[in-house]
C-alpha cells in the first residue's frame, strides 16, 4: 500500500500535475484507488457520474465519498449527472446497438473526468485491476481505459479486496458483486463474463506445469480456461499498443 501511495506522489510531482481525479462507481476498484490517492495528501477529486444508474450502486458511491471526505481533508467531490447528455447522444443514432451504447456511457464519463482534470491541473486515475486490464480486457477502450495513470493495474482482484479491507473501505463495497455500471439493471461482471474474478485469476496464473495436466482438470476449470482465453484473444486490441504503420526505410529489418 505505502509503495503505491509513494509512486502516486512521485508521478504527480514529476508530471507537475498536483491533483488526482477519480470516477467513483460504488465498486471496490474505484473505492481502493480513491483511498490510495487520498492517502497521498494531494488534492483528490472524486467524481460521481450517474447515467440511469442502479440506485444501490449510486448509494454505495455516495457512502464511500462521504467516508473519504470525513476522513481526509484533501478530498472533495463533484457529481455530474450525465443521463440527459447520454439520452441526447443516444437520440442521434438509429441502430440501437446496446453494447455500443453501454460503451458510450464509459466514454462520456472519460470525457467528463478529463474536463475536470484539465480544469484543475489534475491527472485522471485509472481504476482497473490486473485481471481486467491484462487478463480478459474487461474495460471500454477510450472509456474507463482512457486514463493517465493506473495504480492498481498490477493487483489481482483478491489483492484489491485485501488492501481495501486493510484501509477500512465500507463493508457494503467489500461484499458487493463487481459490476461495470454500464447497463443500469444491476448485471454483474460475472453475469457478462461467465466466470468470477477468483476463477479468472486462477486461470490467469496457470503455469505450464499445471496446464500439462489439463486432462485431469474439472469440467468447470476447463470451462473457465476457455472463457478466459476467449476474452483474452478477443480483447487483445485493447491491451496492446495501437498498431502504427512504419515506412520501409524506418523499419529495423
Amino acid at each position: 500500500m505505502n509503495e503505491i501511495v509513494e509512486w502516486l506522489k512521485s508521478y504527480s510531482n514529476s508530471s507537475r500535475l498536483n491533483t488526482f481525479v477519480i470516477g467513483i462507481s460504488g465498486g471496490i476498484d474505484s473505492a481502493l484507488t480513491s483511498t490510495l490517492c487520498a492517502e497521498t495528501g494531494k488534492p483528490t477529486i472524486l467524481v460521481s457520474m450517474p447515467i440511469h444508474q442502479n440506485q444501490t450502486e449510486l448509494n454505495r458511491a455516495h457512502n464511500h465519498i462521504k467516508w473519504l471526505e470525513k476522513k481526509y481533508s484533501n478530498v472533495i467531490s463533484i457529481e455530474k449527472d450525465l443521463t440527459d447528455v447520454f439520452e441526447i447522444f443516444k437520440g442521434l443514432f438509429d441502430d440501437g446497438n446496446d453494447l455500443a451504447l453501454a460503451n458510450s456511457r464509459a466514454r462520456l464519463r472519460m470525457t467528463t473526468l478529463y474536463q475536470i482534470a484539465q480544469s484543475n491541473g489534475g491527472l485522471v486515475v485509472g481504476t482497473g485491476n490486473k485481471v481486467e486490464d491484462f487478463g480478459v480486457g474487461f474495460f471500454t477502450k477510450y472509456g474507463d481505459g482512457g486514463v493517465d495513470i493506473s495504480p492498481i493495474a498490477d493487483l489481482m482482484k483478491s489483492e484489491v479486496r485485501e488492501m481495501a479491507r486493510e484501509l477500512g473501505v465500507n463493508e457494503e463495497i467489500l461484499v458487493a458483486q463487481p459490476t461495470d455500471g454500464l447497463w443500469g439493471d444491476g448485471r454483474s461482471d460475472e453475469d457478462q463474463i461467465g466466470a468470477s474474478y477468483d476463477e479468472l485469476e486462477s486461470a490467469m496464473m496457470v503455469t505450464k506445469e499445471e496446464f500439462s495436466n489439463y486432462s485431469s482438470w474439472s469440467d468447470r476449470k476447463k470451462e473457465v480456461w476457455k472463457i478466459y482465453n476467449t476474452f483474452n484473444d478477443m480483447n487483445k486490441h485493447k491491451m496492446r499498443p495501437i498498431p502504427v504503420f512504419i515506412k520501409k526505410e524506418n523499419r529495423n529489418e
